[in-house]
């Protein structure tokens, strides 16, 4: 092969292979369309489609696609000046609104089972001349698990996932409610909320979520279990634990599925954190964490005299994630509403502590049980926060803590009373301790630290020129 992608020799061994394959798939499985998507800075999938007589080349070449997807804010919105030397972000080679390429990743082919004749792969960016982009958060995360395997160390993490499940009333689609962004759509609720974990509430909504359960297990994403929350139309998804990036790259395809799928039903799905409903619940994403030996697949968390507790290499990581957690939070909190969670006697965390199996703390401890079920549980995530960059931030910061030999203070059993640092109040406070953090600096790169800055602090200038509805309330007729 003389293509770009053996050209620059952007595939392992295994993914060659399973690219021989895909051709063979695609012809059985009776696939008319390929879509090719790369997640954005905010976990977002943007890409082509491509007519299955197109994917040979593609798996040769790659496919171009406008850089300018790199410098879109939530409004989707072009904030960098693109025509400038430099692009605003000091990069020649992103001016203009030239090309990039995305090169699938054989390894990510999926059948979607909502869409007919569909297959679907994620791709990793490159600039023209072969070198991978270093704006690309899979290819951050991608990094991270790469100076954890330097160290012999395999990074395992589960997904709980919260988000509002409702019925779609009214999708705005009326030329009064185009805009950058647009009008919100209308919903009605599925279930009035409170009945935490009732069988009853559970099967009234069902029906839509054996949808969902059906296609998400056709994908091969690892559901672990479905359940009601406690807030009015919330409902959780647990997955099963997976290695590196891997479910980074499950939640990416598990968002994109259920908002397609719950809309071509007649439901509506939001990983958005707080909607503005009355008596709305918050809904947070939960990471659990550990270390795997890569040599021998041992627990590195777990004591290895079986007794309860962390070893030395679980303390060392959590004193890391507790140091770095303020100026990580922009990567596990990138929304400005994800910071409406952090409330105290909330199930979510309002300060940096953690504590033994204890939900209102930072970061739960899990090490009473059996050895190689021993974890951290991350309380901080919104499920809208991008996977990479989070995992990432967890990866990279718990990492630190090893490196450094850090120790953690004593677990507390108060969380909401101790004395501790607290989280960030608002997205722009957090950029504030991001800047100024040198480990993430390191870890992440200067340049895309920079670069994701540019783009949130972007969204917060358009945030703070914006008249709100509480501010109507608040002043018009009192003054």
């Amino acid at each position: 092969m003389t293509g770009f992608i053996a050209r620059h020799d952007l595939w392992s061994e295994e993914q060659t292979r399973l690219a021989g394959e895909i051709g063979a798939q695609v012809r059985s499985a009776g696939i008319d369309q390929v879509r090719l998507s790369f997640p954005d800075l905010h976990g977002l999938l943007r890409g082509k489609t491509l007519m299955a007589g197109a994917l040979e080349g593609a798996m040769e070449d790659g496919c171009a696609i406008t850089s300018t997807l790199l410098f879109k804010d939530t409004a989707h919105r072009t904030v960098a000046p693109v025509f400038t030397a430099g692009a605003g972000v000091g990069d020649p080679m992103l001016q203009g609104g030239g090309d990039l390429i995305m090169v699938p990743d054989p390894a990510t082919f999926r059948v979607l089972p909502w869409a007919s004749g569909t297959g679907w792969m994620l791709c990793d960016l490159y600039y023209p001349d072969g070198r991978p982009v270093a704006h690309s958060p899979r290819r951050i995360a991608q990094s991270a698990v790469a100076r954890l395997a330097e160290r012999g160390f395999e990074f395992v993490s589960g997904l709980e996932v919260e988000f509002h499940l409702t019925r779609l009333v009214d999708p705005a689609l009326e030329l009064s409610d185009v805009g950058q962004p647009g009008n919100a759509p209308t919903v009605a609720p599925l279930h009035q909320g409170y009945a935490y974990l009732t069988e009853q509430r559970f099967d009234r909504i069902e029906p839509i979520l054996d949808v969902l359960r059906r296609d998400c297990q056709a994908l091969g994403l690892p559901i672990h279990s479905l359940e009601i929350e406690f807030g009015p139309s919330q409902v959780e998804f647990v997955f099963r634990p997976g290695q590196g990036i891997a479910p980074a790259d499950d939640m990416i395809l598990f968002r994109n599925a259920v908002k397609q799928i719950a809309r071509r039903h007649g439901y509506h799905a939001s990983f958005m954190c707080r909607p503005q409903w009355r008596d709305a619940m918050s809904s947070g994403w939960h990471l659990h964490q550990s270390l795997r030996e890569r040599a021998s697949g041992r627990n590195l968390f777990a004591r290895e005299d079986g007794e309860p507790g962390l070893s030395a290499i679980g303390r060392h990581f959590l004193a890391g994630l507790l140091a770095g957690a303020r100026a990580a939070t922009p990567f596990s909190t990138p929304t400005i509403n994800g910071y409406k969670r952090y409330r105290p006697n909330s199930l979510a965390p309002d300060r940096v502590a953690w504590g033994e199996d204890n939900r209102g703390a930072l970061l739960r401890v899990l090490a009473r049980g059996a050895p190689g079920a021993t974890r951290i549980e991350n309380r901080i995530g919104e499920p809208a926060a991008n996977p990479y960059l989070y995992l990432a931030s967890q990866m990279l910061t718990g990492l630190a803590g090893i490196e450094a030999g850090q120790e953690p203070p004593a677990p507390v059993d108060s969380p909401y009373q101790v004395d501790a640092a607290p989280l960030p109040g608002s997205l722009e406070a957090a950029l504030e301790l991001l800047d100024a953090n040198e480990m993430l600096r390191s870890g992440f790169g200067d340049a895309f630290v920079d670069y994701y800055l540019m783009i949130k602090r972007a969204e917060v200038v358009r945030y703070n020129t914006t008249v709100t509805d509480w501010e109507q309330r608040e002043y018009f007729d009192l003054f």
